[in-house]
């Protein structure tokens, strides 16, 4: 699988799901995340995680997804579970699944060791269709080498940040993950500033989706959607969402404004009068745009069209297309 043909998924809420709990699965499938993933790591405990695969395997095959892109988080590679993890799971749920998260990625071979297995279940079951691979990155080890894991496999789909985990590598205290606390103000600035946008360099530099962590806080739907915006800011997709009610406020986030997709417009529009006139230089709503900005517009429409804001037959603006 070539990285063209990595599938393109809108990916602006991640549910997790505990995968212990078929009854929270029927509720995660019709949450409207965009992805659901059934976590067989940290929300199952140890004297439950075998029994738990067949739960996942059948709720990915019997519910009713719709659009929603369905996963499961494996245990790390450091513990006895993973690889029956993906064996029992993914020959059982077949073209049911579409991606496996793997926790705690700290080298390129892990995510390679994983794309070998997968690969011969695939191969072995006779599957229609590659299963994409998302990488956590959430330790000292894991971001040190991100840029290298980021191009390790063709099967990578995304990177995510995993703050908890993070913090308790680098030995940072830190009470509620994805909420600033009072080492914030201390240090003047987010902590986690350098990994959020290391990650993000590395995930665009490759192709890859890049999604951020959780918000534990999942009452506060307002520090939700400020921590939502800082995502946004800094270049991410997406954020991971412990809560359905936390997943309608990452989806508006996520997604273009109305008053974002009017200015795209409006710059793709004076771009293509401006290349029929043979013009180079112009400017919109009073303001110069460049190359740079013709290229956020053409994102920022693109992301609608994800969204389903936009008609999927839209011709770009623009484009060759959009200009005939």
């Amino acid at each position: 699988m070539s990285r063209a043909a990595v599938p393109i998924r809108l990916e602006r809420s991640v549910l997790a799901v505990p995968g212990a709990n078929p009854r929270m699965h029927a509720r995660a499938a019709a949450a409207g995340a965009d992805l659901v993933f059934l976590d067989l790591e940290d929300a199952v405990a140890p004297s439950e995680k075998e029994a738990s695969r067949a739960l996942v395997a059948q709720s990915l095959r019997a519910l009713d997804w719709g659009r929603t892109t369905r996963a499961f988080r494996i245990n790390g590679l450091d513990t006895p579970w993973w690889y029956r993890d993906l064996i029992e799971v993914v020959e059982a749920a077949g073209d049911a699944l579409d991606c496996v998260i793997v926790p705690k990625v700290n080298r390129p071979e892990d995510v390679c060791t994983v794309a070998a297995l997968l690969a011969s279940i695939e191969q072995y079951r006779g599957f229609s269709r590659p299963i994409g691979i998302e990488a956590q990155i959430e330790t000292a080890q894991g971001l040190v080498a991100v840029e290298a894991i980021a191009a390790c496999s063709d099967r990578l789909e995304a990177l995510v940040f995993g703050m908890g985990d993070y913090a308790a590598s680098m030995r940072m205290p830190l009470a509620l993950i994805g909420v600033p606390d009072a080492h914030d103000t201390l240090y003047g600035s987010d902590r986690f500033h350098y990994a959020l946008h290391r990650l993000v360099a590395a995930a665009r530099a490759h192709g890859l989706r890049a999604i951020d962590g959780p918000y534990a806080a999942i009452r506060d739907l307002d520090g939700f959607r400020r921590a939502c915006q800082v995502a946004l800011a800094l270049g991410f997709d997406g954020k991971w969402c412990l809560h359905p009610d936390q997943v309608p406020v990452a989806n508006a986030v996520f997604a273009p404004s109305a008053e974002e997709i009017a200015w795209a417009r409006r710059v793709l529009d004076a771009y293509a009068a401006a290349a029929a006139e043979g013009r180079g230089v112009l400017t919109v709503d009073g303001h110069m745009v460049d190359a740079a900005s013709l290229r956020m517009a053409q994102s920022a429409l693109e992301r609608a069209r994800r969204a389903g804001l936009l008609p999927a037959a839209e011709p770009a603006r623009g484009s060759e297309e959009g200009r005939r």
